[in-house]
């Protein structure tokens, strides 16, 4: 995208904004600062966005910038450690489960469904691989579990009616039910639910300790109030494999992280560093990207062209052309991966470079156009690059 982020210098900064009165607190304060600074403030304007936070990371060194506020009806301010739902930046979490379940021999991605379903054996869903669940690619599931479907007999009962519209492998259609199958699955062949997978055995292996799909009585003060897309406060509802396709809420510490440890820059044991690892296997081209398993990626140098249309409505409401990678292409260092993510009351987006060692995670209390979000992110890395030209 840039060609490196700014080197930090080793404090943290935390640059704090309320929304009714803009007043700032800073341990250092640079040119560079300030403008980012500005552009949040534009961009929250501009969306109608009361919280937002942000964290850089560069070969190791956090920056965290927070804005506005976690709550309109109480002011708390967003902090680093404020809770924001992920929506389907929670993906990139099945994914690396699968990875996990796969390096210590609980699963295979690339065998059919019916191998982990008995019950599918015969129907299209259970030909399906885990790669075309993983990767958009099962031939045209709808966007979100049906609304008629509110349980798991009838999960089960609509799977096996389900007919493609493609053969698997041909269109990318980004789809909930495809990716929260692809997690029930793995969490199946752990012995555990999928929220149990991740909370009690993924995310303290990553070391993440404030990242939730069951938010704590005790950390319910720190989740941000949401806001739809008419301002109205809205929270994550309970549904059909919502745990699995966008349920996690964290912070932009843990994200960051996240991020560094998909970068070799976190030490994990070596099984999750392989996991991790293999979420950036290549197995579909398709529009202005590779699709790895949920994240998506894209070669070096990256324009902003190819990342307002790789995460523009028409890659996630309509089929795309899928090409398959034979062989699929193994990790490239030279590249950016991204996911976005977004419920009703929230929008965020997470990108990292790993060659530079670089990361980014934007995190808003508000539904908001990913394209504007998208934009953002790269003003805001175009403004770190120039910070470290003026060095």
């Amino acid at each position: 995208m840039v060609r490196s982020f700014v080197r930090v210098c080793a404090g943290v900064l935390v640059v704090a904004v309320a929304l009714i009165r803009p007043a700032l607190s800073a341990e250092t304060a640079t040119s560079g600062d300030a403008e980012i600074r500005e552009a949040a403030l534009a961009f929250m304007r501009e969306n109608g966005i009361p919280g937002l936070a942000i964290g850089v990371a560069v070969n190791g060194t956090e920056r965290f910038y927070n804005f506005g506020v976690a709550s309109k009806e109480t002011g708390e301010p967003v902090t680093s450690e404020t809770l924001f739902e992920l929506g389907s930046m929670s993906k990139t979490f099945a994914a690396t489960l699968a990875g996990l379940a796969q390096v210590n021999g609980k699963l295979a991605l690339d065998a059919p469904v019916s191998t982990w379903l008995p019950d599918m054996r015969g129907t299209p869903f259970g030909a399906l691989t885990l790669i075309n669940l993983g990767t958009h690619t099962g031939g045209g599931f709808p966007l979100q579990v049906p609304d008629e479907v509110t349980n798991d007999a009838q999960l089960t009962a609509w799977l096996k009616a389900w007919r493609p519209r493609y053969q698997a492998g041909t269109q990318r259609t980004y789809a909930n039910p495809s990716i929260g199958m692809f997690a029930r699955i793995t969490a199946q062949q752990l012995g555990m639910s999928y929220a149990d997978a991740v909370e009690k055995t993924l995310f303290p292996k990553l070391g993440l300790t404030h990242t939730f799909i069951r938010v704590p009585a005790a950390e319910r003060g720190a989740y941000a109030q949401g806001y739809n897309s008419k301002d109205a406060p809205v929270r994550l509802s309970p549904g059909v494999l919502a745990d699995e396709a966008y349920g996690v809420k964290s912070d932009t510490r843990d994200m960051l992280r996240f991020l560094e440890a998909n970068m070799g820059q976190v030490e994990v044991e070596p099984e999750l560093q392989r996991a991790l690892e293999a979420t950036h296997v290549g197995y579909f081209r398709a529009g202005p990207f590779v699709q790895d398993l949920v994240w998506e990626q894209y070669a070096q140098p990256v324009s902003l062209n190819d990342l307002v249309k790789g995460n523009a409505n028409l890659m996630v409401l309509e089929d795309n052309p899928a090409t398959a990678l034979v062989p699929p292409l193994p990790p490239q260092p030279d590249t950016l991966l991204d996911k976005t993510g977004a419920t009703n009351g929230f929008g965020g987006y997470l990108a990292f470079e790993p060659s530079r060692k670089t990361a980014i995670v934007i995190l808003a209390n508000r539904n908001h156009p990913t394209e504007s979000r998208v934009r953002f992110a790269y003003r805001v890395l175009e403004l770190v690059q120039q910070g470290e030209s003026a060095q």
